[in-house]
């Protein structure tokens, strides 16, 4: 067992990080193992060339009507000794089942959906929602009995990346705050003005200056900011690859914004991040090493785990710019960085 591994995470950008850390404690326990993650498009720049994995499997699901034959050809050739099910949906375990691995191991019933459980043939014990996706991951690690390790992400910049990145950066300060903008969910994001006016606050009380993150669906959250006059404020929402905000983020001083993915990116390049916390539980999905910093909305429905909220958004409303703006000084006064640091 373990001469060929397959990790089977198509989840999102915060969920593929937060796997991150598995994959180092794969790679120390079985060095000549040959390591494959299936994995979609979005989050692929988090797994390409990490040094705890060979080999990607890319299932584009945009175009999955084209490519689902071939990528499970691919699956099946791998002839893989064991497959780590961490997405725990319906997909994933037929992917799992698929590989023909003799060695399975999935989520427990109770933790699993979809009917995910009956396509593995192991299962990590349940844990319940109460409990950091981080660690539950690393409940996979335990299972196979592999020795607790400080956690590790590993990520790292290529020279072509650190030249573009310095060359970036030349229009900035030395001292940065990144606020990352907009969320997957409606009911996850705070709001421009907020966001704006704490922004302009953080650069006028710590002088910081101020980047704005965010991908192409976050551009008029980003112009919104803008149009209130509180800058400046460099605006590179829509305008950076995740590699190149992953560069961006570990540069910064603190890092600011809601449950999203370029949070977890933060945690995961070693910068502490200020999380505003609604409609999600930072229990379950809060950043590892910065839960002094966390800044949950106040509201009886929280956490509703709804998309899209009914009622307004009254849990991240009840956010206050002092509270941000104090715990970015919070993250000013701890200094350094964690062992997620970005090499």
């Amino acid at each position: 067992m373990g001469k060929r591994i397959l990790l089977v995470l198509h989840g999102s950008i915060g969920d593929v990080a937060r796997a991150l850390p598995l994959a180092n404690l794969l790679r120390r326990a079985y060095p000549g193992a040959k390591i494959t993650w299936s994995i979609e498009p979005l989050a692929l720049p988090l797994v390409e060339n990490h040094p705890a994995v060979d080999e990607v499997l890319v299932f584009d699901r945009e175009r999955w009507w084209k490519i689902l034959v071939p990528f499970l050809g691919k699956v099946r050739s791998g002839a893989f000794d064991l497959v780590l099910d961490l997405q725990r949906h319906l997909k994933s375990g037929l992917i799992s089942w698929w590989s023909g691995a003799p060695f399975r191991l999935g989520f427990h019933r109770l933790d699993s959906k979809e009917g995910n459980w009956i396509f593995n043939n192991r299962h990590i014990p349940p844990v319940g929602d109460e409990f950091s996706k981080l660690s539950h991951y690393l409940k996979f690690a335990e299972f196979l009995g592999i020795p607790h390790a400080p956690i590790e992400w590993n990520l790292r910049t290529t020279p072509q990346e650190a030249t573009s990145l310095a060359k970036r950066l030349e229009s900035v300060g030395d001292r940065f705050a990144v606020f990352y903008v907009g969320a997957s969910w409606e009911s996850k994001r705070w709001f421009p003005y907020q966001t704006a006016l704490s922004a302009s606050e953080v650069h006028r009380r710590y002088g910081l200056d101020i980047v704005l993150l965010g991908g192409g669906e976050d551009v008029p959250f980003a112009q919104e900011m803008e149009s209130h006059g509180m800058g400046p404020f460099m605006n590179w929402v829509g305008k950076s690859s995740l590699r190149e905000s992953m560069g961006i983020l570990a540069k910064a001083s603190v890092a600011v914004g809601a449950d999203t993915g370029l949070m977890h990116v933060s945690e995961a390049v070693g910068t502490p991040v200020v999380s505003l916390w609604g409609a999600t539980n930072p229990v379950r999905t809060g950043p590892h090493g910065y839960a002094n910093l966390i800044i949950r909305g106040k509201s009886e429905c929280s956490p509703c785990y709804l998309r899209k909220c009914p009622i307004g958004r009254v849990c991240m409303q009840s956010i206050e710019i002092e509270d941000v703006v104090t715990k970015v000084g919070e993250a000013l006064a701890q200094g350094g960085k964690s062992d997620g640091a970005w090499e």
